[in-house]
């Protein structure tokens, strides 16, 4: 069985709301896993969504740069809060910026082998500061986006970046739409657009979720299985609007969804890129208490 530290408890329950020992209790079921764990907490009907899905953990920074028809965005990571804000840190962020909009790539190994102004290498530059700070960084990640009317956005936090293209509209709206996708991080264009293999996981759990529920009515107020599909469907079609920018509710008017706004702006968004610090990464959580015993055990020897 899987080590549950504390650590890996509050993360889960600061995604799902839920309580101490029933985010305990999912993450033993779940062998430490904790996509697994979330996936069966909605099951059973623990929670009803997995919030701050997005949150992630690791340390860095993202950047851009836009101009003239073009914008680029970066994710330069390190291992501490402290460093990522450091002016040292800082400027060689900078730094990646300007040479990835010169070189007009987002290769990431072209950006690492391109020269800066003193000569040396991205990666050169990279590996003294690491030096340095002592601390392991990278450059993740580098986006670029063409487009006559560009929604470019970098959250003051420095931890999430948003590129999106837009036919029509202006540039007002193109920033508006870039700070909508920000806040509400959608994952497709439009609900057709939501992948196969998300409605199908998405469906399971629906599923799941909603035989439990109908299985704990008393026998004589049990809904019939074609009510129990249409339900499932209307959960299914309010998900797609969830996870898609053109059915996402605007951020900016509760009344009226992004479809909506574009349209009444004669705007259409055609693609969109968001960034966000430690996205996708697993960050190593430690439980010190173990590890101050460990040690003690092995100065002992």
């Amino acid at each position: 069985m899987a080590n549950i530290s504390a650590q890996l408890v509050k993360e889960l329950r600061e995604r799902t709301g839920a309580g101490f020992m029933d985010c305990k209790k999912a993450l033993v079921a779940a062998n430490g896993d904790i996509e697994l764990a979330i996936d069966n907490m909605r099951k059973n009907g623990a929670v009803k969504a997995a919030k701050k899905s997005g949150r992630i953990t690791a340390e860095g920074v993202i950047a851009g740069k836009a101009d003239a028809g073009r914008a680029v965005i970066v994710e330069v990571n390190c291992e501490t809060d402290f460093v990522a804000t450091s002016d040292d840190f800082k400027n060689f962020v900078n730094q990646v910026v300007d040479v990835a909009f010169a070189a007009d790539t987002d290769d990431v190994e072209k950006v690492k082998a391109a020269k800066l102004a003193d000569g040396t290498t991205v990666q050169d530059a990279l590996t003294a500061l690491i030096a340095k700070l002592g601390e392991n960084m990278n450059v993740r990640r580098v986006a670029v986006m063409h487009g006559d009317n560009l929604g470019f956005y970098i959250h003051s936090n420095k931890r999430i970046g948003v590129l999106c293209s837009l036919e029509g509209g202006n540039a007002d709206i193109a920033k508006d739409i870039s700070m909508h996708i920000a806040a509400l991080h959608p994952q497709f264009l439009r609900p057709s657009d939501v992948s196969a293999e998300v409605l199908e996981k998405e469906r399971q759990i629906q599923t799941e979720l909603e035989l439990k529920e109908n299985a704990e009515l008393p026998e004589g107020k049990r809904k019939p299985e074609a009510i129990i599909h249409k339900i499932i469907d209307g959960r299914m079609s309010k998900f797609s609007g969830e996870v898609s920018l053109y059915g996402q509710v605007f951020v900016k008017d509760s009344k009226q969804k992004v479809s909506a706004f574009l349209q009444a702006n004669k705007a259409e968004v055609t693609s969109f890129i968001r960034f966000e610090v430690g996205e996708g990464i697993e960050k190593n959580t430690v439980d010190f208490a173990e590890e101050v015993k460990a040690q003690m055990a092995a100065a002992q020897k």
